[in-house]
């Protein structure tokens, strides 16, 4: 006998790594507003946020004024979310290039980017951020800039 196709629900990959996507893309437009209240909507009261060199934040916020002392304003253009479904959680890593201005104005772009995100029941639980503007800072520094 033919069982009847099982509609979608969140422990289908194709529907998780859908939403997942989703609330990463959703989190993303709120953080590049930049509305640090409204990403937070997206994350786990206990998210676990870590930058480049390690540095350690538990709300968008904390990301949110460490970016403020980094560049005068900084966006990311999105080239494509990579979807990992898992039996317990759905991994999303999000890459893409930054664009902005440095402190002093002067503008950049091309930084590239490449951002871990777990989500886990709807909220993300983890987002890992590494790009090239550690290097392009000591780039500057060495030129002078």
């Amino acid at each position: 006998m033919t069982q009847p196709l099982a509609s979608p629900t969140p422990t289908d990959p194709a529907q998780a790594s859908a939403d997942a996507a989703r609330i990463v893309d959703a989190f993303l437009e709120a953080s590049m507003r930049p509305d640090p209240v409204a990403a937070a909507a997206f994350m786990a009261p206990d998210v676990r946020i870590v930058f480049t060199g390690g540095r350690l934040f538990g709300h968008p916020g904390e990301a949110t004024a460490f970016n403020a002392a980094r560049y005068r304003w900084v966006k990311k253009r999105i080239l494509r979310n990579d979807v990992v479904p898992g039996p317990e959680e759905t991994v999303v890593y999000n890459l893409g290039t930054l664009y902005g201005e440095w402190p002093d104005g002067t503008p950049f772009e091309g930084n590239r980017y490449v951002d871990r995100f777990v989500i886990r029941d709807g909220l993300i639980v983890s987002q890992e951020v590494w790009n090239d503007s550690a290097e392009r800072i000591l780039s500057r520094a060495a030129s002078g800039a």
